[in-house]
């Protein structure tokens, strides 16, 4: 079902889409991938179609013939097309931080070398010693040399008859 949009911001879309798709085709940029293609090839058929590229009026403008988001990636598309560099993010800086300069080297003072870093030593590994000279030293105690025992204790949980 078609949806009252304006004629002139309808072909307006339309020849925007179109130029779009013929800048893509000359070979100024990089080539548009499947998808790009798709969604000029899509957008135009709806456009002609049904008046407008979207149907949820909660997407875009009620007179326009493309949602703001398609207007958003036609507008990249383009750029694309024409060789343009997109824009990337740019990092914000949080607020009340002053922009600093960068640090100016003097040209009145020498900077020198850093000495070279000595070398560092050979890594070697400790000398295994056997277990059995271990329990013989003087730090363990008596009760760590005997042997490990278990205890049972009784008692525990009483066990009811019902």
């Amino acid at each position: 079902m078609p949806r009252e949009v304006d004629e002139r911001k309808k072909r307006a879309a339309l020849r925007k889409l179109r130029r779009a798709a013929a800048l893509a085709e000359q070979g100024l940029g990089p080539p548009l991938t499947d998808w790009e293609t798709a969604f000029l090839e899509e957008v135009e058929n709806r456009i002609e179609k049904y008046g407008s590229a979207f149907a949820d009026p909660m997407k875009g403008a009620e007179g326009e013939a493309l949602s703001g988001l398609q207007q958003l990636k036609l507008k990249q598309i383009d750029k694309k097309a024409r060789g343009k560099e997109p824009k990337g993010f740019k990092a914000k800086k949080p607020m009340g931080q002053q922009r600093q300069a960068p640090p100016r080297a003097r040209e009145d003072v020498i900077e020198t070398p850093p000495p070279p870093e000595p070398p560092k030593p050979a890594k070697t590994r400790p000398a295994l010693v056997p277990a059995a000279g271990l329990a013989g030293t003087g730090n363990v105690t008596a009760l760590r040399r005997a042997k490990p025992r278990l205890t049972v204790i009784q008692g525990g949980a009483k066990k009811t008859e019902n």
